[in-house]
């Protein structure tokens, strides 16, 4: 038997593969790089990890084994060094292709990591096909800095697919609005006026905070934040607090909140507490050009009016108090409806005995307790 009948008769011992064929091989080899399949020719078929993925960041050595059995198709027969060119990720894609048509007929969630951050949106891989989510898409609102989304898995739906064009175009913002609806929808029916719920604070502005309660955010305002006095409310409130507030009001799907629970309410006793004669105690929380207001307990807050600081003539508040001092004094006024309590520390001194009765006495100063409250307001 001669040497070439021989060559010929190992040649046809070997299957006959042609360029865009897809035969089944065995890794024999395998490097980060590369990995080298038996595909019962008389060449082995090579196989590059660009040709396997479009993930980069792949190391073919942790996702392949040898003797492993893969599915490929022929990208080249004998390249210039005799060589057998193999695709994974071709092959794959014709099938995603299919798998992509089949999504976007049928309305399908998908599920893919972000692969990639492009300036104008994100790249998810489906089956070897990368789709583009635009950054519009991405979400319902704004979104400054897409790297968070880096090597995440993301649920999207296919709303643009042209494999002729290699365009495929995928939409997260619809599923986000859709599932922020339904909750929407859940909490409305589940809550109402009065009740407690908890919530976590999303945003924190000069006028009050966002709680997040689970598919709406309430208003909780800075004037329902306390009994007491709020100045700032980003000096109370963090992003991420839990919180347990009130339901006060629903309009639609605006929700007012409140931390101004009944059982707290520092009036509810103050008739009783804050009778008129009584002596109390308490700071001085802030001063106008007409008096002094006393906090005497968290919520409740009574003028000390200018002309019932001392017995002496004061031309100023200023001149004898600041905030922080504390002051007992008497109650002279309680209006429990307007919740307005007046004090006065002249009433605290005993009248000095006087021979005669004056006509009329110039002493007695009649506050209107309400005109100079919305004057301090309108300050």
């Amino acid at each position: 038997m001669s040497e070439l009948t021989f060559e010929q008769m190992l040649d046809e011992s070997f299957k006959t593969i042609h360029t865009g064929e897809v035969v089944e091989g065995t890794i024999i080899d395998v490097k980060p790089e590369e990995a080298i399949l038996n595909i019962n020719y008389k060449s082995d078929g090579i196989l590059t990890k660009n040709e396997y993925t479009n993930d980069n960041s792949v190391n073919l050595t942790e996702v392949l084994n040898v003797g492993d059995k893969l599915e490929v198709k022929v990208l080249k027969v004998n390249d210039s060094e005799g060589q057998v060119l193999l695709t994974y990720k071709r092959l794959a894609a014709d099938r995603g292709n299919k798998r992509i048509e089949e999504a976007f007929n049928n309305h399908e969630v998908l599920t893919a990591k972000v692969v990639q951050v492009l300036g104008g949106g994100l790249s998810v891989v489906v089956d070897e096909v990368r789709i583009f989510i635009p950054a519009s898409l991405v979400s319902d609102q704004y979104e400054k800095d897409l790297n968070k989304y880096n090597g995440q898995e993301i649920e999207f739906v296919i709303t643009e697919y042209n494999p002729r064009k290699r365009r495929y175009i995928g939409d997260r913002k619809q599923l986000i609005t859709s599932k922020k609806a339904e909750m929407q929808k859940e909490l409305l029916d589940r809550i109402a006026v009065g009740d407690k719920v908890k919530g976590t604070v999303k945003n924190v502005t000069d006028f009050g905070a966002f709680v997040d309660l689970g598919g709406i955010d309430g208003l909780l305002h800075i004037s329902e934040m306390s009994w007491g006095r709020v100045e700032n409310p980003k000096k109370v409130f963090n992003v991420g607090d839990e919180l347990e507030v009130l339901i006060k009001d629903i309009s639609g799907t605006k929700i007012a909140l409140s931390l101004k629970f009944d059982d707290a309410n520092p009036w509810k006793d103050a008739e009783t507490k804050y009778a008129v004669g009584s002596v109390v105690t308490g700071k001085v929380a802030r001063m106008t050009d007409f008096g002094a207001f006393v906090e005497l307990e968290v919520g409740v807050d009574a003028l000390l009016h200018v002309s019932q600081i001392s017995k002496d003539h004061i031309e100023k508040p200023a001149d004898v108090l600041k905030v922080g001092d504390e002051v007992t004094a008497k109650i002279v006024d309680f209006n429990p409806n307007n919740r307005k309590i007046s004090l006065s520390v002249k009433a605290m001194f005993a009248p000095e005995p006087k021979e005669e009765a004056p006509a009329e006495d110039t002493d007695v100063v009649s506050v209107d307790i309400d005109k100079v409250i919305s004057e301090e307001a309108a300050e």
